[in-house]
């Protein structure tokens, strides 16, 4: 439920609600209120229909995603519909183009705590150890999480729909994912303390199974077996838990009940 709220948020942040709605002209802000962004014609504002249409169809919305940037080329919306587009890409496993989009969007953006949130977790995930840039991914990715931490922290509510409640449990989803992508940095860099605390951080906000399976891995790896035991069993407590996270916690809680066995 929570990953819906999360989800809900973040579509709302890329201003398609705005896009699709009557077109506005820039002075008809109200007094004192900076413009917001807006279609600049007719044929813009209906544009986005298309785009809505390929919703769950990552390559037709890439598709219609690039000709809407191409016909629109001077587009408010060009951060938005790049921002979904890079969605699209991650939906389809393509985290090199996921990437790319999401860096292009930081050079529109570069407070867009999605984009540096995707970013960050893009580098965190795909780094292994003994890769020859390893410490230049990891950093890089450090530093786009920290930002996303610190750009969603002060970001003004992306729909004015929203309630202040809502958002603010809402940026605490995103923080508590950018804490998760810093354990992973944290894991690969075998700091086990370091990724104890961030995923313990990002559990501690938002429970989620995933979280809890990667904090019991820091917990093993640094050789604090119960702790480990116990996060695997609160894990697997879930009814409902996804076969595959199932499978992880069980093979953790094993290793660690056999390693507990050998102290």
């Amino acid at each position: 439920m929570k990953r819906m709220i999360l989800t809900g948020i973040l579509t709302l942040a890329t201003g398609f609600t705005a896009l699709m709605a009557q077109p506005q002209k820039k002075g008809d802000a109200p007094a004192g209120q900076p413009a917001g962004p807006a279609p600049k014609s007719q044929a813009e504002a209906q544009a986005p229909g298309a785009l809505m249409q390929m919703q769950g169809n990552p390559d037709g919305f890439i598709k219609a995603g690039d000709e809407f940037l191409t016909k629109y080329a001077d587009t408010d919306f060009k951060e938005a519909v790049m921002l979904t587009m890079a969605n699209a890409y991650q939906q389809k496993g393509d985290n090199d183009k996921a990437q790319i989009y999401g860096e292009r969007i930081l050079e529109i953006n570069p407070k867009s705590y999605q984009a540096q949130l995707m970013v960050g977790e893009i580098l965190a995930g795909r780094t292994r150890e003994n890769d020859l840039d390893k410490e230049e991914k990891l950093s890089k990715a450090e530093k786009s999480l920290n930002a996303a931490i610190a750009n969603v922290n002060t970001a003004p509510k992306p729909n004015p729909q929203l309630t202040d409640a809502q958002w603010d449990e809402g940026k605490k989803y995103v923080i508590a994912e950018a804490h998760n992508g810093l354990g992973m940095a944290a894991l690969v860099r075998k700091k086990y303390d370091v990724a104890i605390t961030e995923f313990k951080t990002a559990s501690d906000t938002d429970p989620q199974p995933t979280y809890l399976v990667r904090l019991a891995s820091a917990y093993e790896s640094s050789g604090k077996h119960s702790e480990a035991i116990a996060t695997c069993d609160k894990v697997l407590a879930d009814p409902q838990l996804h076969p595959q996270i199932k499978s992880v916690a069980t093979n953790i809680k094993n290793t660690a009940t056999a390693n507990s066995a050998k102290k």
